[in-house]
């Protein structure tokens, strides 16, 4: 994967400062006041190993950036009736230490389209944003993608929980429940950031084989998933 660079902003009680976000799919890297952070989540960005900040300089839990503000705004593909285009995508997260709020807006033609104002992870707000947008328009970012899942299990992560399935197509084509993709866990290719997009998206499928664990995209707002008994 090619990193990809997303300008914006960082703000705590200590001010504010222009800053730039980096990922590969997977791992993000943010440079604050000097510090380099990283980590698989948004809410799990932690100064890279070997790296001291002064005391008080930034509020950590459990030693990951938190009671702070991200604001950065990035290009996210969308199908506009078959046809590939480039929409931008504005991030507003605030971090705090036990419930992170995230806002996502969609600009698109001259249009916004908004997620709820205080959603708690990227999958929920993404699909707020697909279930407000026109007739023949799709996201084609890796939430959407025929290709991942979540562990068969209650709850998710803010980000970067998203099995990929692309080593494995064939097989998760015919995936349907949590029982299923649990038998094909041990052949996901990594995990992605549920923003990120690749050459070898596919469209989810509405239903049936294919929807694996979490179902086809967007989950209906009163759809939760049920956690697998392991035996």
């Amino acid at each position: 994967m090619t990193d990809e660079s997303w300008a914006g902003w960082y703000r705590d009680r200590g001010g504010s400062e222009a800053v730039v976000l980096t990922t590969d799919g997977q791992q993000l890297r943010i440079r604050i006041r000097g510090v380099d952070f990283e980590g698989e989540s948004f809410d799990g960005l932690a100064p890279v190993p070997g790296t001291t900040p002064e005391s008080g300089m930034f509020a950590l839990a459990d030693g990951a950036l938190t009671d702070c503000v991200l604001e950065w705004d990035l290009p996210l593909p969308v199908r506009v009736e078959g046809i590939l285009r480039q929409a931008t995508l504005g991030c507003l997260l605030s971090l705090r230490r036990a419930d992170p709020d995230l806002y996502l807006t969609l600009h698109l033609d001259g249009a916004v389209y908004e997620s709820a104002r205080a959603e708690s992870d990227f999958a929920a707000a993404l699909a707020a944003i697909q279930r407000v947008l026109p007739d023949g328009v799709q996201l084609q970012t890796c939430i959407a993608c025929a290709f991942s899942d979540y562990f068969p299990a209650a709850g998710r992560g803010l980000s970067g929980g998203l099995a990929c399935f692309r080593g494995a197509k064939d097989a998760y084509r015919d995936a349907e429940g949590g029982g299923e993709v649990l038998g094909l866990w041990d052949r996901r290719t990594g995990f992605v950031q549920e923003i990120w997009s690749c050459e070898e998206f596919e469209v989810r499928p509405a239903e049936g084989a294919g929807t694996g664990h979490r179902g086809a995209f967007p989950l209906e707002p009163s759809k939760t998933l049920e956690p697998l008994e392991l035996a």
